[in-house]
């Protein structure tokens, strides 16, 4: 499951920066697009986020390089007016734009620097947390 190789890699991020992140934290200016029926924005949570490091650490999984049939449904529309698929990579990009103009820095770590079979990460301790260290190595 993805949220298992997400839990994995922060936990790798925790360990290399020496402090826990904040999983899911949501700022009151990273917003997802209005309800067409309510006008209601929802916050966009980032995977990690570190106060002391002035830092937010995105974990990217498979469904945010390529098309995953489960997720990407051409026929049913998101709020933002088209598939999840094409919401997933305007709210990506709304993170990459917004984040850095708050101050903070943003690092993205994608699964595919993992070792991956099927959809899990195979962990490989030592390994990964190298690849975590060149991922965060400008905030260690």
């Amino acid at each position: 499951m993805a949220l298992e190789s997400e839990r994995y890699v922060l936990d790798l991020c925790d360990e290399v920066l020496g402090t826990a992140g904040r999983r899911q934290h949501a700022f009151e200016w990273l917003q997802g697009d209005p309800s067409p029926r309510t006008g209601r924005r929802k916050a966009l949570p980032v995977d990690a986020y570190y106060p002391l490091l002035r830092l937010v650490v995105e974990f990217h999984e498979k469904q945010r390089s390529e098309a995953v049939k489960h997720f990407d449904k051409p026929s049913v529309l998101t709020v933002s007016g088209v598939h999840r698929g094409i919401q997933r990579r305007l709210y990506d990009d709304r993170r990459r734009e917004l984040v850095p103009t708050h101050g903070l820095s943003l690092v993205i770590i994608p699964m595919s620097d993992f070792t991956v079979r099927g959809r899990f990460i195979v962990k490989q301790h030592e390994a990964d947390l190298e690849v975590v260290r060149n991922a965060l190595r400008d905030h260690l």
